[in-house]
C-alpha cells in the first residue's frame, strides 16, 4: 500500500469570505511537497480590529515547511486573493505564478514591499502548464468580475484536482474570457479526483445573469436623470466600469473616472490587452466645466471606504466636484456583509443633500461575480468530480454546499480553515487539524492575533485609559502625591468634582495606608495603585478604565 497522499489544507478563506490561502501537498505523510494557491487579505473594522490596516492568514504552518514548498499560484487579482503576496513572500521565497493581468498587480505589490518583482512569473492560459515539485499546474480561464480569472488544473500522481477560484458561468462577460463549457468538459473528460469549489452564492436559487444583461437598464436610468449621475462599483470590476462608461456615453454624457484604484485597474487592463474598447473619458479638471445634466462620474468606494471618492463626495467636495440636489447616485454593486454601516452612512449623507440614491435591490443594475446554486450544480455535472470540497465562503456556505452535493449523490467534505484533508483513496479523510489564525498589518509591522496589541486597543477603546505617575524618594517613601492623566473618560462623574481630582485623592489615601513591604515592591505597588484607580473610577463614573502605573524611584 502506497504511503503517499494528496492533501488539501485551507489556511484562510474557508469558513470566511476573504484572505484566501490554500495549501496542496503530495508525498509521504509528513514529508509532502507543497504549493500554495492565493495569498489574500481581508479588511479590518473598528469593532474587531481598530487601527489595523490589513488582515491576512497566519502562514506559520507552511512557512515552517518552506524547504518543501515549490511555488505560489494566484488565481486572479482581487485583493482577497492577491493582497498579501508582497507582505508574505519573504517568509516563503518561492516563485509566484499568475497570468499577465494578475502579474501587473502582483509585481506592484512585491515592489511596494521591497521584494523582487521578477519572482512573479507570467503563465499563459491552458494548456500551458508549470511544473512545481510533484504537481503540474495550468490556468483554466473562467469568467468572474475581474479580467483573466482562472481555475487551476492541478495534476498529481493521485489524479487531477480542479480548484475553481472565484467564478461565474458567463458566456458574455464583455471583458475577460467567457465561460467555455466545451473547454471545461475536455479538461474533465479523463476524470477529476476533486473539485475544490467557490461557495459564495450557494444560497442564491436563481441562475446567474450575464454582465451583458445590464447595459440597457443602466443607459435608460442615466438618460432619465435631470442632474449629474455618479455611479460606483468595485474598481476591479473592469467589465462593470466599462458597462457604466458605455451607458453614460450612450446617454449623451461626458464620463469622468474618479479614484486612483479605478484608473489603475483600467490602465492595467489596457496594458495587459484585456481591454481595447473603453470609451473616452475626460479629466476631472474638464469635468468641472461640464453642465451637470451632461456629466457622469464613475467613482471608487462602493463598500463605504472612508478615503474613497464616494465617501469624499458625501462629506462635501472631492477634487473640486460636489453633489447637489437633483443629482443621482447609482450603486452598481452589492454590499459585502459587514460593510453596511459605512455604506449607509454615505447614502444618508447624500439623502441629506437631496441626492437620489439608486441601489440594486431589484437586480437591474448589478450581477454577481460568483456562481449561484444552479450554476454550482452545472459545474458539478460538467466536471463530474469524485469528491467536492467547498471553499470560499462562511461556514454556513460550506455546509450548505456539502448538503447540495449530497443531494446529487456525490461525496463532499466540510473543511474550514485548519482542516487538513487527504484526497487519496475513494473518499476524503480528515488527517490533521492545523492551528490557523490571523495576522494583522499594523502600520508597517505584522503582528499576530494573539500578540495582545489589538486586544489591548479594543479594551482601551471600550474602557478609556488612566495613567498614574508616582515618584518615590531614596528612602522608598512617596515624594508627594500621585498624579493622574485620563484619556477617553468623562471629566466629571457622579460627585460633580473633576474625575482626576477624585482619583488622585483616593490614591493619596491608599498610599497613606500602604504597608512598607508594598512600597518597596514595584509589582505590588503597581497592582495596588491600578486596582485602587479602577475601583475609584467605577464608583465615580461606573466604568473601570485600563490603567498604566509609572513609578520612578530616586536613587
Amino acid at each position: 500500500m502506497s504511503t503517499e497522499q494528496l492533501i488539501y489544507l485551507p489556511l484562510g478563506g474557508a469558513g470566511e469570505i476573504g484572505m484566501n490561502c490554500y495549501v496542496y501537498g503530495y508525498g509521504p505523510a509528513g514529508k509532502e511537497r507543497y504549493i500554495i494557491v492565493d495569498l489574500g487579505v481581508t479588511f479590518p473594522d473598528m469593532d474587531g480590529s481598530p487601527g489595523v490596516d490589513l488582515i491576512f492568514a497566519d502562514i506559520a504552518w507552511i512557512a515552517e515547511r518552506r524547504d518543501r514548498l515549490d511555488a505560489i499560484f494566484i488565481t486572479h487579482a482581487h485583493e482577497d486573493h492577491i493582497g498579501a503576496v508582497g507582505l508574505l513572500w519573504s517568509k516563503l521565497q518561492v516563485p509566484v505564478y499568475c497570468r499577465a493581468f494578475t502579474a501587473i498587480h502582483a509585481k506592484r505589490k512585491m515592489e511596494e514591499q521591497g521584494q523582487n518583482p521578477d519572482e512573479v512569473k507570467i503563465v499563459s492560459a491552458w494548456p500551458e502548464t508549470v511544473q512545481a515539485g510533484p504537481f503540474t499546474v495550468g490556468f483554466l480561464p473562467i469568467s468572474h468580475s475581474i479580467p483573466e480569472s482562472s481555475a487551476l488544473v492541478i495534476d498529481s500522481p493521485e489524479g487531477r484536482v480542479v480548484h475553481t477560484g472565484d467564478f461565474k458561468l458567463d458566456k458574455t462577460p464583455l471583458v475577460g474570457e467567457p465561460y467555455d463549457p466545451e473547454l471545461w468538459a475536455d479538461v474533465a473528460k479523463d476524470g477529476v479526483r476533486a473539485l475544490v469549489c467557490d461557495s459564495t452564492n450557494v444560497f442564491s436559487g436563481h441562475a446567474g445573469r450575464s454582465e451583458a444583461s445590464l447595459g440597457d437598464n443602466i443607459t435608460k436610468l442615466i438618460s432619465e436623470q435631470p442632474g449629474m449621475v455618479v455611479a460606483t462599483t468595485f474598481a476591479s470590476n473592469v467589465a462593470r466600469v466599462r458597462t457604466l462608461a458605455v451607458a453614460g456615453e450612450k446617454a449623451g454624457r461626458s464620463v469622468c473616472l474618479l479614484g486612483r484604484a479605478m484608473r489603475r485597474m483600467i490602465d492595467a487592463s489596457v496594458n495587459a490587452g484585456v481591454l481595447s474598447d473603453f470609451p473616452s473619458t475626460i479629466p476631472v479638471e474638464d469635468a468641472r466645466e461640464v453642465p451637470r445634466e451632461n456629466l457622469m462620474l464613475i467613482v471608487t468606494g462602493s463598500q463605504g471606504e472612508r478615503r474613497a471618492a464616494s465617501a469624499q463626495l458625501a462629506r462635501g467636495k472631492y477634487l473640486g466636484m460636489s453633489m447637489q440636489e437633483g443629482d443621482t447616485f447609482l450603486m452598481s454593486s452589492k454590499i459585502i456583509p459587514g460593510n453596511e454601516r459605512g455604506v449607509y452612512r454615505i447614502i444618508n449623507a447624500y439623502s441629506e443633500m437631496g441626492v437620489d440614491v439608486v441601489d440594486d435591490n431589484d437586480g437591474m443594475y448589478h450581477v454577481s461575480g460568483h456562481a449561484n446554486r444552479p450554476d454550482l450544480l452545472e459545474m458539478q455535472n460538467l466536471v463530474k468530480p469524485q469528491i467536492v470540497v467547498p471553499m470560499h465562503g462562511e461556514h454556513r456556505h460550506l455546509r450548505e454546499h456539502c448538503k447540495l452535493t449530497a443531494q446529487q449523490g456525490r461525496v463532499s467534505v466540510l473543511a474550514p480553515n485548519g482542516t487538513c484533508v487527504s484526497l487519496s483513496g475513494n473518499e476524503p479523510k480528515v488527517v490533521e487539524y492545523v492551528e490557523t489564525g490571523r495576522t494583522y498589518l499594523d502600520g508597517s509591522v505584522q503582528i499576530g492575533a494573539l500578540d495582545g496589541v489589538v486586544r489591548d486597543r479594543i479594551r482601551m477603546a471600550l474602557n478609556g485609559h488612566a495613567i498614574v505617575t508616582l515618584i518615590m524618594d531614596e528612602n522608598d517613601d512617596p515624594l508627594g502625591d500621585p498624579w493622574v492623566e485620563i484619556m477617553g473618560l468623562p471629566e466629571t462623574g457622579r460627585s460633580g468634582a473633576p474625575l482626576v481630582d477624585v482619583l488622585e485623592a483616593e490614591l493619596s489615601q491608599v498610599l497613606g495606608r500602604m504597608a512598607d513591604k508594598v512600597l518597596v515592591d514595584d509589582a505590588k505597588l503597581d497592582e495596588a495603585l491600578r486596582r485602587a484607580t479602577r475601583n475609584a473610577a467605577n464608583d465615580e463614573i461606573g466604568r473601570k478604565p485600563e490603567v498604566t502605573v509609572v513609578v520612578s524611584r530616586l536613587s
